[in-house]
């Protein structure tokens, strides 16, 4: 069961909607859900089941499609380089107020390289919409999204999400995420819809 959290908390300074998914089996993109004939998904299921899914970080993923209105079957490559885990410090330096439903939180900063890599043009945002980290209690979170204002930290630049990308460009961004206080960044996951396994880039130490 695919259970959504969604947090919109009081800020100062910046507007921020968390969305994080929890459980072991959630791994999907609501925009990415599609009805499938019990075939359909089956044969989808035998073929996911021989595909690479876990990768060290600097190793790019497979080659994914866009599923976007405006960009649709657009190809792109999602190579998470980076983890780091942030500080008490960091979330009092954000700008962010803190939601006292969510407890004490802490981010995590992801660097990725976004490629893309045939078709129609994408904005770089719809290529790390996907990006998920999973902590070493099994909690996943989806990056922040700043609606109003911008969360300030340490060497993580806001992305510019409305950036257009065309065939052969790249960049280099950081998403950071919050994670609950006294947990660890264990992998990052991306995302790859209902019918295929996500796949996870483990965070060594």
């Amino acid at each position: 069961m695919r259970t959504w959290t969604r947090a919109v908390p009081a800020v100062a300074g910046a507007l921020v909607l968390t969305v994080a998914v929890t459980g072991c089996n959630s791994h999907s993109s609501s925009k990415k859900s599609k009805k499938k004939s019990h075939a359909g998904s089956h044969s989808s299921h035998s073929r996911s089941s021989k595909e690479k899914t876990t990768f060290r970080l600097g190793q790019a993923s497979p080659v994914q499609k866009s599923d976007m209105t405006n960009s649709k079957d657009a190809r792109y490559t999602v190579t998470p380089t980076k983890v780091q885990t942030g500080t008490k410090a960091d979330m009092d330096n954000s700008g962010l107020k803190k939601d006292e439903e969510d407890g004490p939180q802490i981010p995590v900063y992801v660097w990725s390289t976004l490629e893309h890599k045939g078709g129609k043009t994408m904005e770089l945002g719809d290529m790390d919409d996907d990006l998920i980290v999973k902590t070493d209690k099994n909690k996943r979170t989806r990056a922040l999204i700043v609606i109003l204002g911008q969360a300030k930290w340490p060497n993580c630049p806001a992305v510019e999400s409305n950036k257009k990308m065309n065939a052969g460009d790249s960049e280099k961004i950081c998403s950071a995420f919050l994670i609950p206080e006294g947990q660890k960044a264990a992998a990052v996951e991306l995302s790859q819809g209902f019918s295929k396994a996500p796949l996870e880039w483990a965070v060594t130490k």
